[in-house]
């Protein structure tokens, strides 16, 4: 007998269809065992000894394992094709070493990117051993991250409390976003002004062109930046007679882009679908360990986490097949496109790219078979691994240049016609040429052409824009930070732990982020530095391929990371917060006339505004002479300049029935309120009566309505208000069903209800715009069956019952749930990225606790 051993049930039971009686495919259900989360787990002093510990639910499976150990000649080692999955496979084979069962057995480790019968078959005739330095570059990074983790949480705790951990990579990732915002804080637009105009040649054809030389020098943004100056220009250029001084024209290339890596998919997925980087990750994954066709489970794409951009050679050769038999000759080039070049640091090319297991099996093939999501995501990767394989695109670029008799002023028009679509007869890129639609006339050099009409048009430079999740990522690959696999973890991560917050798919720091960004800053300066992280990464790469011994790397970072830790562990909390006041000063204090930080407190004039924290609600100021003044305010002076205008209620004016709507202030953030009818009223004290509850005068009366955030307070205007009041509101009915779709908003924000399904809007603005059409199609789209917004992920079955288990979110942060019983989920694992396996772990875990609390109890 052959036993081979892979991570999850699912992908066992379709490597076992394949390779057939005389083998025996069982699962590990992930890692079999990891660092308790306790100290000492790894230690310094002796060479960074790792104590790892068996969980309960994994005894059960290792059991299981070590059974069919003991009856096989040959044991296989067959988990993923990455680190973590070397890296299990090497825990396996400690735990059978330790166990003393492996004597006189041959043990192997493959390795497969893709599963299907071919590739799983071929990977069982080339065996190999567990490559050590693979699993060195584990070690050490899990040790890193305890150590980090395990030093500088306790001191967030105590000298910030309210705080809950700062991991090693995430720390970093948070400073980028804290750091955007604080440049976003400081920003100072400045007025510029453009000039374009119309022209119109002999033949009666309009020329839309712009500005481009004025009094013989070039035209640049801030050439003119006020009215004055535009003004000035608009009169010199209407004394002006003009004539075409020149035509362009040349064919411009544009080429295909290489299939996916793991960042580019989730970059890509996250501006066509919205999707983010975690559930990017899930669906790939569910494609890659396949789906149910005609009866027989299928793996869909090879490996999703790669750096590679490579394909194999087999791939290239149907992929050119398809090509030339689909869409001709002319659109596949003489030799094979490849892709080797990448910006990013570190690349580690181990792997091919993301691309389908088998490109004729097409996308309207398997639509039938998948979800929308997979639906998308598959036809996403098809069509961008298989038009890398093409020809470019090719543009017909033409210009004009438009001068004045002196040659002091020109004007140039540009325009761009498609010649050869190439490979975007396949794949839709987005358009990155703004003048790809513009089509300019036949003219000839020399032919005159009159001003039909100027136009001058005011401008103020804009803030750098907060992160979204696709530029976060490209921004972390830019420096080296963290790797492509992690990126979906870091960012579920900053949000579980609110440091960080969506609003409109950007990144906003919260005001307990910018607190510990600027902690870390301050007090771990090295730590979080990007190209020390970096370097820190290109160490661990360097293990990989064996240049460097794991053990140098852990102790050249401890000797000084130690030193550091005590250092800051002395130091007093009021200390630790005058410090942060420094550094922060520019950001959270006012300045006077004298443009210097003003710490007076407004409310009693005598005491010092200074940075204080609270457990339950983060940072805010707060005045030296507390508990005698009470001034408070949050960190943020814009977050504080809305509440000092909401200090007290702002009419905003009247509804439909002649009631006064109010904005204010509450202690959730500003609300709208209003007088209800009498009617409801009436009603809704009868139904607290039948209830038997209190209710004051005001309560029965006054109806508040929240303010969806990502809403701008001060532009809540009488329309925007009475819209807002009169929530929920009917847009119409579904065309399929014939039930109303109605528009609400919630704890969540806005969001659509048709029946069983609802639709999340995530521009919050789209609320006083959306209409019956978007509707329809959101609600199209939208999953049915969404049981409540706390779910953050529907696992499936348990395997002993196949009772629901869940991933929850909850008050005091993600759990599992499974029938009565809540597992607790690990600061250090994202939510959105927990299997089935890891939460049956958790769930035995917390099964454990419970039969040792009772048995405590008895005692």
């Amino acid at each position: 007998m052959n036993l081979v051993i892979v991570e999850s049930p699912a992908k066992a039971k379709t490597i076992n269809k394949y390779l057939g009686k005389d083998y025996l495919v069982l699962a590990s259900y992930g890692h079999i065992r990891d660092l308790p989360s306790k100290n000492g787990s790894v230690n310094p002093e002796k060479k960074f000894e790792m104590l790892w510990e068996i969980d309960s639910f994994s005894k059960k499976y290792l059991k299981e394992i070590t059974d069919a150990v003991e009856d096989s000649d040959k044991i296989i080692l067959a988990t993923d094709p990455d680190r973590e999955g070397e890296a299990i496979a090497w825990h396996v084979k400690e735990y059978l070493t330790s166990k003393k069962i492996l004597k006189g057995k041959t043990l192997e480790r493959v390795v497969f990117n893709e599963i299907t019968k071919n590739a799983i078959l071929d990977a069982i005739k080339k065996p190999r051993q567990i490559e050590l330095p693979l699993v060195d570059a584990y070690l050490a990074r899990r040790a890193l991250d305890y150590l980090v983790g395990f030093n500088i949480s306790p001191i967030l705790w105590t000298k910030l409390p309210g705080s809950k951990s700062a991991g090693r990579v995430q720390s970093v990732a948070l400073k980028l976003i804290t750091e955007r915002e604080h440049e976003i804080e400081l920003f100072k637009p400045e007025e510029y002004w453009t000039l374009t105009s119309e022209f119109t040649n002999t033949e009666n054809k309009n020329i839309f062109s712009k500005l481009s030389l004025f009094n013989g020098e070039k035209v640049e943004r801030f050439s003119f930046r006020n009215k004055v100056e535009i003004d000035k220009t608009l009169s010199i250029i209407n004394k002006s007679e003009f004539k075409i001084k020149d035509i362009n024209s040349k064919v411009h290339k544009r080429n295909p882009l290489a299939p996916f890596t793991t960042s580019t998919l989730q970059q890509t997925a996250s501006g066509k679908f919205g999707f983010g980087a975690s559930r990017t990750m899930q669906i790939a994954q569910r494609l890659y360990q396949g789906v149910d066709i005609e009866g027989e489970t299928t793996g869909l794409i090879t490996y999703m986490r790669t750096d590679g951009t490579q394909l194999s050679k087999d791939a290239i050769t149907e992929f050119r097949s398809l090509v030339e038999k689909e869409y001709g000759k002319e659109y596949l080039p003489d030799i094979a496109n490849s892709y080797t070049g990448k910006k990013a640091k570190n690349a580690q090319e181990a792997h091919e790219a993301i691309r389908p297991t088998d490109i004729l099996r097409k996308p309207k093939d398997i639509k039938k078979y998948v979800n929308l999501d997979q639906f998308k995501l598959y036809d996403l990767i098809w069509s961008r691994a298989l038009s890398s394989q093409m020809n470019p695109a090719e543009f017909n670029r033409n210009s004009i240049v438009i001068s004045s008799e002196d040659e002091k002023i020109n004007f140039k028009a540009n325009g761009s016609v498609v010649k050869f679509d190439g490979f975007l007869k396949v794949y839709e890129a987005p358009e990155t040429d703004d003048d790809a639609k513009n089509i300019l006339p036949e003219c000839k050099i020399g032919e005159g052409v009159n001003i039909l009409k100027l136009n001058d048009e005011q401008h103020y430079t804009d803030p750098p824009p907060r992160y979204s999740e696709a530029s976060l990522v490209k921004k972390m690959e830019e420096l080296g930070i963290g790797r492509p696999s992690t990126y979906a973890s870091i960012i579920s991560v900053l949000s579980t732990r609110n440091y960080v917050e969506q609003i409109n798919k950007r990144f906003h720091p919260t005001d307990r982020g910018k607190l510990i960004s600027a902690f870390l800053e301050k007090l771990f300066t090295k730590y979080v530095d990007y190209n020390f992280t970096a370097s820190l990464e290109n160490q661990l790469d360097d293990i990989t391929s064996g240049k460097v011994e794991w053990i140098k790397v852990l102790e050249e970072f401890w000797k000084d990371f130690y030193t550091n830790v005590n250092s800051v562990k002395e130091k007093r909390t009021r200390e630790v917060l005058d410090l942060l006041n420094e550094s922060l000063g520019n950001l959270i204090f006012e300045r006077n006339d004298q443009n210097v930080v003003d710490r007076k407190c407004k409310l009693c004039s005598s005491g010092e505004l200074s940075l204080k924290n609270s457990f339950r609600g983060g940072a805010f100021i707060g005045c030296s002479n507390y508990p005698e003044c009470k001034f408070t305010r949050p960190l943020s002076k814009a977050k504080a300049a809305a509440q000092y205008n909401l200090a007290e209620p702002k009419l905003i004016g009247k509804n439909d029935l002649g009631k006064d709507i109010y904005l204010k202030n509450g202690r959730f953030g500003p609300y709208l309120q209003y007088e209800k009818e009498i009617e409801i009223v009436k009603e809704e004290v009868k139904i607290k009566k039948k209830k038997k509850k209190k209710s004051t005068k005001e309560d029965n009366n006054m109806k508040n309505v929240s303010i969806p955030k990502g809403i701008e307070v001060d532009n809540v205007d009488l329309v925007q208000a009475k819209f807002l009041c009169s929530l929920p509101k009917v847009l119409g009915q579904n065309p399929e069903t014939g039930q109303d779709i109605i528009l609400n908003s919630g704890r969540f924000g806005p969001y659509l209800k048709c029946e069983n399904k609802s639709a999340r809007l995530d521009n919050v603005e789209e609320i006083f715009s959306i209409g019956i059409n978007r509707a329809i199609t959101l609600i199209a789209d939208a999953k049915p069956g969404r049981m409540s917004s706390s779910i953050i992920k529907d696992l499936g079955e348990h395997p002993e019952d196949k009772k629901p288990v869940r991933v929850m979110k909850g008050q005091f942060g993600p759990y599992i749930k499974y029938k009565s019983l809540n597992a607790t989920i690990p600061e250090e694992k994202d939510p959105s990225e927990i299997t089935i396996e890891e939460a049956l772990i958790l769930i035995e875990k917390r099964k454990e606790y419970d039969k040792n609390k009772k048995k405590k109890k008895k005692k």
